[in-house]
């Protein structure tokens, strides 16, 4: 176009090419400008996202747990649950909550005495119980200290009771005193006290009390063999004792479910049944009569006998 031909234009068409010239100047103008502007703005945010998640990344980095680390290992190995710290607790899978639970059970005095104490922890699922179970060992030093003067027959058929034995010491000295465990042909009755049983090679403080309270639950011992059904007793000092004076009988005609079912030889299901027979059948008179009854094998009968009068 030629610039001298303009003044011959029309004003309304010299306007709108000056709008023409204006506008492209303009745009010519922001694209050059405003887009290094731009392209800065976002290279600085582009910068502060990537600062900022560097960051999140090494304050989460400082925070991070053992038990958040994604695709942890589960581990199994020996341990006490009595002492195992919450590194090898973790290790083994537990949760952090049961680490916790397990740490203020500590706390407050509790202990880890066998394996299936440790069954009893919250939210252990019987899969982790049965993985771990192999693995659990429990330190002599928290175990029962009954569990080893009654299982160590050997320690306790050596064992010396201290007692008062006026044959052996002066009055006024009872300190270290003790009795002689008797010889073979001697025996002792079951219808003693815990110090009698205590003179029985084989015999020390445990076993005498289990013989007592067993004695009490049956009502009295009618034969020696009986001893054989308290759990460990040692079979070797069974022919040191004699049966019970006295036994102590149960009316079925008369006792309640619940005093029938405190008997060792009787269960919940025999005393109901007793008590369902005598109320529709009359007062029994021979438990012979409940031989054809599910619940009583001839067994059960023969050996309840001696304890039962009507």
């Amino acid at each position: 176009m030629n610039v001298n031909n303009f003044r011959y234009y029309k004003t309304k068409d010299k306007v709108i090419i000056a709008t023409l010239i204006v506008l492209i100047i303009g745009f010519l103008f922001f694209f050059h400008y405003g887009g290094k502007k731009m392209h800065s703005s976002n290279n600085s945010q582009s910068q502060y996202l990537e600062n900022n998640s560097q960051y999140h990344h090494i304050n989460k980095a400082k925070h991070v747990k053992y038990y958040n680390i994604e695709g942890r290992k589960v581990e199994v190995f020996y341990f006490d649950p009595n002492t195992a710290d919450s590194t090898h607790l973790l290790r083994l899978g537990l949760q952090p909550w049961q680490v916790r639970n397990i740490y203020k059970y500590r706390a407050a005095g509790g202990v880890y005495r066998c394996q299936e104490d440790f069954a009893r922890l919250y939210g252990l699922t019987k899969k982790d119980w049965l993985r771990l179970k192999p693995y659990i060992r429990i330190s002599d030093d928290y175990k029962p200290a009954a569990d080893f003067v009654g299982n160590n027959k050997e320690m306790l058929s050596h064992e010396r009771i201290k007692t008062t034995d006026v044959n052996t010491t002066s009055p006024n000295n009872t300190t270290n005193t003790y009795h002689i465990k008797i010889k073979h042909g001697e025996t002792i009755s079951l219808g003693g006290d815990t110090t009698d049983f205590q003179r029985v090679p084989g015999i020390g403080p445990y076993f005498a009390r289990q013989i007592k309270r067993y004695g009490e639950r049956l009502g009295g011992y009618v034969n020696a063999s009986q001893l054989l059904e308290i759990e460990d007793f040692p079979e070797e000092a069974v022919s040191f004792f004699t049966p019970s004076e006295q036994i102590v009988k149960i009316n079925v005609n008369k006792a309640t479910l619940s005093q029938m079912k405190r008997h060792p030889y009787i269960n919940y299901y025999q005393a109901k049944e007793i008590i369902d027979y005598h109320r529709l059948n009359g007062p029994l008179k021979s438990l012979d009569e409940l031989r054809f009854s599910k619940f009583f094998s001839q067994k059960d009968i023969e050996r309840l006998k001696p304890y039962i009068e009507y």
